[in-house]
């Protein structure tokens, strides 16, 4: 049986064989070397036949610029998930709930499908915001308090932030 894998493949093993193994050694306590081997081999096996459908992502070569951009992307995640939670909070204890929900539209200028994905899930996964469809380059959005309903307004306060770094590690 031959396999013919082009570049999109390829990188698309090497990306997964190292998302895995680094899930596999942040789940793996106390570390030994035999647990090292173990997960190499299931990753390498989950890789090799699971690579094929995450090649349409059409993942970026790697470098370390990209790396960059991408961890301190993660920071900002973080961050921003840290300043939403308290907001809602400060909303859901205060007498008088003061919220103003509604639906956005804010406009992305990443241009690939995985970077898209991910801006989507970091307005989803940061607390008051829930990112109900991706439609081309616009993001349909539920805001728990609607403080700009135009769509550079809107976009500037919800995914901005993101974006910036999104850009650099995906374009």
């Amino acid at each position: 049986m031959i396999i013919a894998w082009n570049n999109n493949k390829i990188r698309s093993f090497v990306y997964l064989f190292i998302f895995l193994i680094i899930i596999w050694l942040c789940l793996t306590s106390p570390f030994k070397w035999q647990e090292l081997a173990v997960g190499i081999l299931i990753s390498l096996a989950l890789a090799f036949f699971f690579a094929e459908s995450y090649s349409h992502l059409d993942l970026p070569q790697f470098n370390l610029r990209r790396l960059f951009a991408f961890i301190i992307y993660l920071f900002i995640l973080f961050i921003e998930i840290v300043k939403a939670n308290i907001d809602v909070a400060y909303r859901v204890l205060h007498p008088k709930m003061p919220i103003r929900p509604g639906i956005v539209t804010i406009r992305t200028n990443l241009k690939h499908d995985i970077a898209r994905l991910i801006l989507a899930n970091s307005i989803t996964l940061t607390p008051g915001t829930f990112t109900m469809d991706i439609i081309e380059d616009k993001l349909l959005v539920h805001w728990i308090n609607v403080k700009s309903e135009d769509l550079s307004g809107a976009t500037k306060i919800i995914s901005a932030k993101f974006e910036k770094y999104l850009k650099k590690a995906f374009e």
